[in-house]
């Protein structure tokens, strides 16, 4: 066997693990196999919030300084035993009227993508049954996106003005790092429509932008950006995807999308933390994103 490739078996799965010396982040020193080790340390953590939802990767074979792309359909190698859902794809840019979508519920998947150099694993807002069948949302999300010179820390102060306005709903928010230079929030809800979670969301963006003018951006038009939190309601279409919890970012660190405490986002601190820090997290912590899974779930208000 190539000195360049290891073989390893994780949960009776047989992998071919490649290149694990070639720096995916060259100026934090951060290797392939980094990028395995973490994954495979906070997979309980992540496998929970992957299960079920189809799967869009974004690989960065050669690092997060060379190029990228986005894969929604299953990579030709794909082995037999990964879970697949063959789902339709309207106006998909590649001409198919389907896509055959990974759905990573377990750890041996997880292993997998990482070899593929899968940095960022995004997930829509919404599950599929046992049979493949696309359910309704059952997430609510909000992305806060500051236009500089506001930053994560100006995204912190809407995430707070959000959390009060959907608990007004009794709606419970649940704040995480983008990993980048945002913040989302989140809420369980009962199973809805994509057209409902996607109108409560660009409702309660525009009120809190006439409440709050000088802060807060519900529109898209990017020349009124410049020191605003815009607050992406769109994200609740079905066809859009988010990066998951404690997905890795593609920057020059290996940041990663990070669940959070109330109390951190009331800080007003810079919130940024790295692989290294987020695996010391969730020994303290364990998972701040839990009760994505096991809170109850209000319906949207009508």
């Amino acid at each position: 066997m190539s000195p360049q490739r290891v073989q390893v078996t994780v949960d009776g799965r047989t992998l071919q693990l490649s290149n694990l010396d070639k720096l995916l982040y060259p100026d934090a020193g951060f290797t392939k196999a980094e990028v395995l080790d973490y994954y495979s340390r906070v997979a309980p953590y992540i496998l929970p919030h992957l299960a079920d939802r189809p799967l869009t990767m974004n690989r960065f074979p050669n690092g997060v300084t060379g190029q990228s792309f986005f894969e929604k359909n299953k990579p030709s190698h794909t082995p037999s035993w990964v879970r697949t859902v063959r789902l339709p794809v309207p106006g998909s840019s590649m001409n198919r009227d389907e896509i055959d979508f990974v759905v990573c519920d377990d750890l041996a998947t997880l292993v997998w993508l990482a070899n593929l150099a899968a940095l960022e694993l995004h997930v829509p807002q919404w599950t599929v049954g046992p049979r493949g069948e696309a359910r309704p949302a059952d997430l609510l999300v909000f992305d806060l996106d500051p236009g500089p010179p506001a930053s994560i820390v100006e995204c912190a102060e809407v995430a707070c003005l959000l959390r009060t306005e959907i608990g007004r709903d009794s709606l419970t928010g649940y704040p995480k790092t983008s990993g980048r230079k945002g913040m989302q929030v989140y809420a369980p809800i009962a199973p809805a429509p994509d057209a409902a979670t996607s109108a409560y969301a660009k409702d309660l963006a525009q009120r809190l932008e006439a409440t709050h003018p000088t802060l807060v951006l519900s529109r898209m038009t990017r020349s009124l950006r410049p020191g605003k939190v815009f607050v992406d309601w769109s994200q609740n279409n079905a066809a859009k995807t988010t990066v998951a919890p404690y997905s890795l970012r593609a920057v020059a660190q290996p940041t990663v999308s990070t669940p959070l405490r109330w109390a951190e986002v009331e800080s007003g601190r810079p919130l940024r933390f790295t692989a290294g820090e987020v695996l010391a997290r969730v020994e303290e912590h364990g998972d701040l994103f839990a009760g994505l899974r096991t809170a109850d779930r209000p319906a949207l208000p009508r």
